[in-house]
């Protein structure tokens, strides 16, 4: 902790350097998130700069009474249940709608349509994207609780703080949300064991209508890193023992080295005059 304070302060004072590796630090929680709860790649990307942007811009702001990691979960909290330019803005999901769609069995007269990719990548990808995209069918405040319960396992006391609820409020709204998940994991997912999709026979479906792309796999490109890696704001991390346990074993990723790039490259122009003279 004097280690971040002193880098902190050594970023605010004009240290460039200081002030990329402090949002190095973040950056892939940050993405993590992103993705959580955007649901795709692309808009993840997107959505991490701006969030970067906002905490470079406000660095000066941060008191230190929490973690920088707190600080910035709660930035970028904030601003994706506020985030209008995604994917599934336009066109909201709902866990009605997609097992519906799960039990229509619209799948069965798809040819094959891998374009000669191997299937085993075709197959994971879609479990990585479908994952991802069942967390949309969640309001955003419910989303954000279950994602930082279940895949970043904050301690509630920590996660309270960032989304502005009591603890108890907190660990109510995160148990109703984990057996609203549980109950359409166990009907519909393959991966809970007990559900019935399977990835597999899906893929050519997914591909037709979209969901999917051959040529351009968003999470193989993706490298992966350890949830613990990523959260540094508590030493807790909660437990997780139901059919959420399919969001749970699902990978963290490092953010892609474009972002790495971006940040360097907006230090070094206007954004850093910004920060040093408090914030935009």
């Amino acid at each position: 902790m004097d280690h971040e304070r002193e880098q902190i302060a050594r970023a605010v004072s004009g240290d460039r350097d200081a002030l990329e590796a402090v949002l190095h630090s973040v950056q892939d929680m940050v993405f993590n998130l992103s993705l959580r709860m955007l649901g795709t790649v692309p808009d993840a990307e997107d959505a991490t700069q701006e969030i970067l942007l906002k905490a470079m811009t406000r660095l000066s702001s941060f008191r230190q009474d929490s973690s920088l990691s707190t600080w910035v979960f709660r930035i970028a909290a904030n601003h994706l249940q506020a985030y209008r330019k995604h994917m599934f803005a336009n066109a909201p999901l709902s866990l009605e709608i997609y097992g519906e769609d799960i039990l229509s069995g619209r799948e069965k007269d798809v040819p094959d349509m891998g374009g000669g990719v191997d299937g085993a990548l075709l197959e994971r990808e879609l479990k990585l994207s479908c994952s991802n995209v069942m967390l949309q069918c969640l309001d955003a405040e419910s989303r954000c609780i279950f994602i930082l319960g279940t895949m970043f396992r904050l301690d509630s006391r920590i996660a309270a703080e960032v989304l502005g609820l009591t603890p108890e409020a907190y660990r109510q709204r995160l148990s109703r949300i984990r057996r609203k998940m549980a109950d359409f994991l166990s009907a519909y997912c393959g991966l809970s064991g007990t559900g019935c999709c399977e990835c597999a026979r899906r893929v050519n479906y997914a591909v037709a209508t979209h969901r999917l792309y051959p040529k351009r796999l968003d999470f193989q490109r993706l490298d992966t890193c350890k949830y613990e890696e990523i959260v540094r704001c508590t030493d807790a991390m909660e437990r997780i023992d139901d059919a959420s346990q399919v969001f749970a074993a699902m990978p963290a990723y490092r953010a892609p080295q474009a972002t790495a790039d971006w940040v360097r490259r907006c230090i070094g122009g206007a954004a850093f005059s910004a920060v040093m003279e408090g914030g935009c």
